[in-house]
């Protein structure tokens, strides 16, 4: 994903510029990327960024008027247009549709500007008056920052690849790492696949000044948010109503091109009910699939609709199957194995969506914030894939979990399951648009921490909200048939229906048992598949894994290579391939998690 990779001499003496140039070019993935580098010898600093054309970020390196403060920053803050033009006023030269105001905040605040920027964010602060730099990223540690530290140097990047290509020992698999990657498909404890290569902390302010020092401070305490009062449920209710209807306006006042893609569910239905925009100015797409409108196109549809705005569905058709090896490995690739290969779709569809529009609203993270919902589990896979040396290894990683799942579930969310796990998927679709979400925004996560009891989980409390913003929409069943004040019987029909389909298209996609998946196949000819498959979800990698991606999955696994990697156990990895491809049993997620796993050890690793 766009941002910045940099080398750092302790004892002022630049490295080669041609380093600084390989580390740039590891993070150029598109031609609508645009890069630059800076350096100062005296600081022993080189560094370079890559961003999206014409996007937030797209000014680097900003100065202040006397040329004694550079910043260069990747993401995006979500500010009040009026602090902006509250700095203008103050005789300061910047944009308030760009990053140029963020050096001025600098000016006026002091390091503790980082406290007021909102968003998913990194930089390098350059301040010549005091030979200083300043590395750091959002509070939630979501826009990443790798590092890798020796005696004489600090290498960063917001790629990990970019590290790599210049530091030989990290090149190989960390056992730990890999074993919490299959227990969780992600790494914990900022801790990454590679040896020696570590996560910046979320909240991070890393000085560097004239010596080998480094000062490692954090600006924001998670106890800020925790420490925070608990209101009563009608004083929450009211709070929440006009942080939401608040805050929500700051994603679209940029002079961009914006797009909302709308779901069936709750969270962009509360996006729309209170984003103030005129009639066909927002473009509106769902994403769907190859065997029918499933129940996000037709609920998205009507609610681009009801708000009088234009809707597109972007779908998935047999050209996927034909670029799923490169979609693949570049899913892999571009994010560093943090994304499956799952991700080919993600991949797949955000293309087509820049098309529409560079920067996607998304309701991403609603129910984690507004519901508290946790999705962050171990995996279930097959055992005796694995060699049973690394087995202990795997099994030592869910012990691990089990301690850093301790303590305020809001704070877990934000600081545990938001940039280890959640991370992934974001990265990938960063690769193509600006995602935008104002269920992030730290007025509103903030506010969520006061939430009463009653009130921390409650489906009721965010149809009320979309209700009150439009009455209309309030009246629109979600995609598992929910609406506010609904009709008795009726609703709590449609919302049974729902969930014995969509976990039945689910059971069928992933679940199925091995006796079931064999039957299931016996009677392929007769495609009963469709009467399951596309109601609910537009990917189904069970049946792609065992028709159009068979020959694929096939070549990738059954390949000597593969079966001699010395965690796995290659006779049972084998059987568990012939399995599934012919038809007799599902091992959708080992799959998944096996093709991943070879495609780091391919391209991040052997071809570094």
């Amino acid at each position: 994903m766009p941002g910045i990779a940099g080398i750092i001499d302790k004892n002022a003496r630049s490295d080669s510029p041609q380093a600084l140039q390989t580390m740039v070019k590891r993070m150029i993935h598109e031609k609508f990327y645009t890069s630059g580098t800076y350096e100062n010898d005296r600081l022993g600093l080189r560094l370079g960024w890559v961003c999206q054309e014409n996007s937030f970020s797209d000014c680097m390196p900003v100065w202040n008027e006397q040329k004694d403060i550079a910043l260069v920053f990747a993401g995006e803050d979500a500010a009040d247009e009026s602090d902006i033009v509250s700095l203008k006023a103050r005789g300061h030269d910047c944009d308030i549709h760009n990053a140029t105001y963020l050096v001025h905040l600098y000016e006026e605040d002091g390091i503790g500007f980082l406290k007021k920027l909102n968003g998913s964010f990194s930089g390098v602060l350059v301040d010549l008056r005091d030979g200083k730099l300043v590395l750091f990223n959002d509070r939630f540690g979501l826009n990443r920052i790798y590092y890798h530290e020796s005696p004489d140097r600090f290498y960063f990047s917001s790629e990990a690849k970019s590290i790599l290509s210049l530091v030989p020992e990290a090149r190989r698999l960390d056992d730990a790492s890999l074993g919490q990657f299959f227990g969780f498909g992600c790494t914990l404890e900022n801790k990454t696949l590679f040896p020696g290569i570590s996560l910046l902390p979320a909240g991070s302010k890393w000085v560097f000044a004239p010596g080998p020092h480094v000062t490692k401070e954090t600006y924001f305490s998670r106890e800020t948010w925790e420490d925070q009062p608990v209101l009563g449920a009608s004083a929450y209710h009211d709070k929440l109503k006009e942080t939401f209807s608040r805050v929500v306006q700051r994603y679209f006042y940029r002079n961009e091109r914006v797009a909302v893609s709308l779901t069936g569910g709750i969270d962009t239905r509360m996006i729309m009910a209170w984003a103030a925009f005129p009639p066909l100015k927002v473009p509106c797409y769902t994403f769907g699939g190859m065997y029918r409108d499933c129940a996000d196109v037709r609920i998205a549809r009507r609610v681009a609709e009801v708000c009088q705005q234009p809707h597109t569905t972007i779908g998935v058709n047999r050209k996927f199957f034909s670029e799923f090896p490169a979609l693949a490995k570049r899913t892999v690739y571009y994010t560093d194995g943090t994304m499956s290969v799952g991700g080919a779709v993600e991949l797949f569809v955000n293309r087509i969506a820049r098309e529409i529009a560079p920067v996607r609203i998304t309701g991403n993270y609603g129910d984690q914030v507004v519901r508290r919902a946790i999705g962050f589990q171990p995996l279930s896979l097959c055992r005796d894939i694995f060699n049973p040396d690394f087995l202990s290894v795997v099994q030592a990683g869910i012990g691990t979990f089990q301690a850093i799942r301790q303590g305020p579930e809001l704070s877990f969310l934000a600081f545990k399951q938001l940039p280890w796990y959640h991370y992934a998927r974001l990265a990938l679709e960063s690769t193509q648009v600006t995602m935008r979400s104002p269920f992030l925004d730290n007025d509103l996560f903030g506010l969520t921490y006061q939430a009463p009891a009653e009130c921390a989980k409650s489906l009721d409390l965010s149809l009320q909200l979309i209700a009150e913003g439009n009455p209309v929409l309030g009246r629109i069943g979600t995609d598992r048939g929910m609406r506010y004040r609904p009709i008795p019987g009726l609703t709590a029909a449609r919302h049974f229906l729902h969930e014995f389909t969509f976990k039945a298209e689910y059971a069928y996609d992933y679940g199925m048992p091995q006796w079931l998946a064999g039957l299931d196949h016996r009677f392929s000819l007769l495609h009963l598949e469709r009467a399951f498959l596309g109601r609910h979800k537009f990917y189904h990698f069970r049946v792609w894994f065992r028709d159009e991606l068979a020959k694929y999955v096939q070549d990738i696994l059954l390949d000597p290579r593969t079966l001699q990697r010395p965690y796995l156990d290659g006779r049972r990895v084998g059987a568990v391939v012939k399995d599934h491809t012919s038809g007799r049993g599902n091992y959708t997620n080992e799959i998944h998690m096996l093709l991943t796993s070879e495609l780091i050890q391919r391209h991040l690793i052997e071809r570094a």
